[in-house]
């Protein structure tokens, strides 16, 4: 089956973060950072309906000095986006970071609504990386490299007491309704999320590690490995998966170091077990999203390709090599899973048009397959039968 895709060039827009707001809008967050590039860091509202045209509907411009958006959410039930991006150099001297933005996306426009300090970051080189909502809407988490943050939404007040991990940088967080589980390099750490008793006490609550999860087992010269991404099964909260990229051997030189290759695990949360594990790519793995019907997997890697997994047994479906001229910095589905869009540092996005029986060829082929073996095998059981029974 052939799937429809088209890159579009942003001139002059290098692109970081991105989300759906709508079946057929999207917000994108790109522009040069905090650097005198000379390129606005900007949020863009696009529309698109197949692969082939998107239309730029608005722009919002930052503050000057402001970095780059590096991470954005949208609300489940709302017209709003959470953006991480940090203050100008200048307003970190007279003020705290307001790390943490909300827009609204209304009637074809995006507008600030609200800007918080919600983290303590170290430097201009830590910033508001993770941005994810509980199912709900009704918590937010936001992290930088050390340092995590839950937060009622749309008080913006803490949930919880922060979590502060020194020793180890965090990538990534996804709740379920019941868990929070955060991705760092060499863990995923479960905590369980306050009952709704305690939610009505004033006072953020202590967040209560339930579960240490080790990185899953790799064979071979990729026995080492790093977290890089997690996500909930968006409808079956006893699934989750994980991304890891393998770790060159210590006992390496570095001339001779393997490059890394990314990884793809699926977890059974009842006995937090690792239940399946593919090697998706032969380069690390970059971006990651699960589709809103929880059919599909999609992944960037650094070898500049795009692909979509069966999300039950990880098989690949789609691959669309060098789909950015960089490795891809973002990708997500619509949410009724129809399209992917990605986005690259290379000023460019990628939308992929997703057919409603993506995957569905290969497993008719498969059952045919099955079904053609089982009325052979039986054929030759009905020409044997005689003969036995004739001795």
């Amino acid at each position: 089956m052939r799937t429809q895709h088209t890159a579009h060039t942003l001139p002059g827009f290098p692109v970081y973060s991105s989300a759906f707001v709508s079946p057929t809008d999207f917000v994108v967050g790109g522009g040069g950072g905090q650097s005198k590039t000379g390129i606005k860091n900007k949020l863009r509202l696009y529309h698109v309906e197949g692969d082939k045209k998107i239309e730029l509907l608005d722009e919002l411009e930052l503050a000057k000095g402001d970095d780059v958006p590096m991470s954005v959410a949208t609300h489940p039930r709302r017209a709003e986006i959470v953006a991480g991006i940090n203050s100008s150099e200048d307003a970190l001297k007279t003020g705290p970071n307001q790390n943490c933005r909300v827009f609204d996306v209304k009637d074809k426009k995006i507008s600030l609504s609200e800007t918080r300090s919600t983290l303590t970051l170290k430097g201009t080189d830590d910033y508001q990386k993770v941005s994810v909502f509980s199912p709900n809407g009704d918590l937010l988490a936001v992290s930088g490299s050390h340092d995590l943050s839950v937060l009622h939404y749309p008080t913006l007040a803490s949930a919880a007491n922060p979590i502060h991990l020194d020793e180890s940088d965090i990538y990534d967080a996804t709740f379920s309704s019941e868990t929070l589980v955060v991705a760092t390099k060499s863990n995923l750490l479960v905590y369980s999320l306050p009952s709704q008793e305690k939610e009505k006490v004033d006072r953020p609550v202590e967040l209560e590690l339930a579960q240490t999860l080790n990185r899953p087992p790799l064979s071979g010269k990729d026995a080492r490995s790093s977290f890089r991404a997690v996500r909930y099964h968006p409808s079956d909260s006893k699934t989750l998966y994980s991304v890891s990229n393998s770790e060159p051997s210590s006992s390496r030189t570095k001339s001779k170091a393997s490059t890394p290759h990314g990884y793809i695990s699926k977890w059974n949360v009842d006995t937090w077990a690792v239940t399946k594990t593919r090697q998706v790519s032969d380069r690390g793995v970059t971006c990651f999203d699960v589709s809103r019907d929880g059919k599909l997997l999609a992944f960037g890697s650094s070898n500049k390709t795009v692909g979509i997994l069966d999300a039950q047994t990880l098989a690949p479906l789609l691959t669309i090599l060098k789909a950015h001229d960089f490795p891809p910095t973002t990708l997500r589905f619509s949410p009724t899973s129809d399209m992917l869009v990605s986005g690259s540092a290379d000023n460019t996005v990628r939308v992929v048009t997703i057919p409603p029986n993506l995957g569905a060829t290969s497993w008719g082929s498969w059952i045919l397959f099955i079904v053609a073996l089982l009325v052979v095998l039986f054929a030759v059981l009905a020409q044997q039968m005689p003969r036995v029974l004739q001795s």
